[in-house]
């Protein structure tokens, strides 16, 4: 079982009640994933006004801003208050790699999705090697020393080699 150790849940819950609004809102919780050639990203922001959203990319890096209203009557006075309001905001850092210009968001049933391309230059590519035409230095010798094993003076396990350097 996994608990979550929050010091602060209960403090800004109290001061919630007190002041009657929460002091800092919760994070949006986010899920990233690589599907083939592109990252998909996404934030829930359930009660979010589609209006609200702002999404940027500066300098590699993306940000989200979001802001959820309270729309109760003046009159109201609450028994409890668990849903934060405010403005959220959270930010990325995007790698090279990535085509921050072709970024695009759609916002539906509370969750944010943002799809982000690898850039074609991060992609892997297959690099074709050629081989050239005719004679080459490699195959002629040219410009290269060649080692031939010949026949002549006596080794110390009795059999005669003797290796020769050609060429220039």
């Amino acid at each position: 079982m996994l608990v979550r150790f929050d010091p602060f849940r209960d403090f800004d819950r109290l001061a919630s009640e007190v002041f009657g609004a929460a002091r800092t809102p919760a994070l949006m919780p986010m899920d990233c994933l690589r599907t083939g050639d592109q990252f998909v990203v996404r934030f829930d922001l359930p009660g979010i006004d589609a209006d609200s959203l702002e999404v940027s990319a500066e300098n590699n890096t993306l940000t989200v801003k979001a802001e959820r209203r309270r729309r109760d009557p003046q009159d109201a006075a609450y028994l409890v208050s668990e849903r934060p309001s405010g403005t959220y905001r959270r930010q990325l850092v995007l790698g090279d790699g990535l085509a921050t210009d072709a970024i695009k968001a759609t916002y539906q049933d509370g969750v944010l999705s943002l799809t982000i391309p690898v850039a074609e230059q991060a992609k892997p590519r297959r690099i074709e090697v050629s081989r050239a035409g005719g004679d080459t230095a490699i195959e002629t010798g040219e410009g290269h020393k060649v080692i031939t094993g010949q026949t002549g003076g006596g080794t110390q396990d009795g059999t005669d080699r003797q290796l020769t350097a050609v060429g220039a």
